[in-house]
C-alpha cells in the first residue's frame, strides 16, 4: 500500500520535467493521476511511463480546456484529492525588451491559468485534499531578464496564502514548492543549442550544492505536501533549491 492509495490527483504540465516527475511519484504511491499538456504525443508517452494516468490535452490558459479536464475527473466518480498546479510559461526579456505579448503569455498561463486551475477544482476537492502550487526562487530575486516570470511566480506565492485561509475550513491544505535551478527540458526550448551548456554552468554556479537540481528532487517535495506526512503544514513555501536562496 502506497501513501496515496485510492487517491485521485491532477498534475498540470505533466508531460515533461517537474510535472512528469511529480506525476510518476504520485502514481508510484498509489494515486490515479490526470495529466494535462498541450502536446498529445508527449502526453501519451508520459501516461505510459506513469502507469495509472489519464492524459487530457489542454492549455490551462483556456478555460474550456480546464472544464474538459475536470469533466474527466468528475466522470471517474471519486472526487479529487491532490492538485499540483505546475504548468507554466517562461521566456526571457529585460524591461526594455518586454512586449505586451510577452507579458500576456506569461501572466495568462502562470497567474490566470493557475487561478482557474484551482478554482475549477473546488467542487471536486474532497475533505483533506492538498493543493500544491509551483512557484520559483525567481520570485525572491532580481535576476535580470526574468522580470515578468518572476512577478508571475510572486503572484502564485501570494495566492497560496490567501487560498490557504479561504479553504482551511474545508480541511483543504494549500502550499507551495519553489524550485531553484532545476535541469529540465525548458532550457533546450528557451535557448539556442549552442548556449545551453553555458546556461547550465551559470545556473549551477549559483547553487551552494554546486549543481542544478533534478525534477525528481522537486517531485519528492510535492509528494510530501500531497501526503499525510505534511498534515500540519498550511500556507507554507518549501524551497527545493540546493540552498540557492537560503544564504
Amino acid at each position: 500500500m502506497g501513501q496515496l492509495e485510492g487517491k485521485t490527483a491532477v498534475v498540470t504540465g505533466g508531460s515533461s520535467g517537474i510535472g512528469l516527475a511529480a506525476a510518476e511519484r504520485l502514481a508510484a504511491e498509489g494515486a490515479h493521476v490526470f495529466i494535462t499538456g498541450r502536446n498529445q504525443d508527449a502526453l501519451d508517452t508520459a501516461a505510459k511511463s506513469i502507469g495509472a494516468a489519464t492524459a487530457i490535452t489542454g492549455d490551462i490558459a483556456n478555460l474550456a480546456d480546464l472544464d474538459r479536464l475536470y469533466d474527466a475527473v468528475r466522470a471517474r466518480g471519486k472526487g479529487l484529492d491532490i492538485v499540483f498546479a505546475n504548468a507554466a510559461a517562461g521566456s526571457f526579456a529585460t524591461l526594455e525588451e518586454t512586449t505586451a505579448e510577452h507579458f500576456d503569455q506569461i501572466f495568462d498561463t502562470n497567474v490566470r491559468g493557475t487561478l482557474f486551475t484551482v478554482q475549477k477544482a473546488l467542487p471536486l476537492l474532497n475533505k483533506g485534499a492538498s493543493v500544491i502550487l509551483n512557484s520559483s526562487v525567481r520570485a525572491d530575486d532580481g535576476l535580470e531578464s526574468f522580470g515578468a516570470y518572476s512577478a508571475s511566480k510572486a503572484a502564485v506565492r501570494s495566492y497560496a496564502r490567501t487560498w490557504a485561509n479561504e479553504l482551511k475550513d474545508r480541511g483543504i491544505r494549500v502550499n507551495v514548492v519553489s524550485p531553484g535551478s532545476i535541469d529540465t527540458p525548458v532550457l533546450e526550448k528557451s535557448l539556442a543549442a549552442d548556449k545551453v551548456d553555458a546556461a547550465r554552468a551559470s545556473f549551477a554556479a549559483r547553487v551552494p550544492l554546486g549543481r542544478m537540481g533534478t525534477p525528481r528532487e522537486v517531485a519528492d517535495a510535492v509528494l510530501f505536501l500531497a501526503s499525510e506526512q505534511s498534515s500540519f503544514i498550511l500556507g507554507a513555501n518549501i524551497y527545493v533549491d540546493g540552498g540557492e536562496k537560503q544564504f
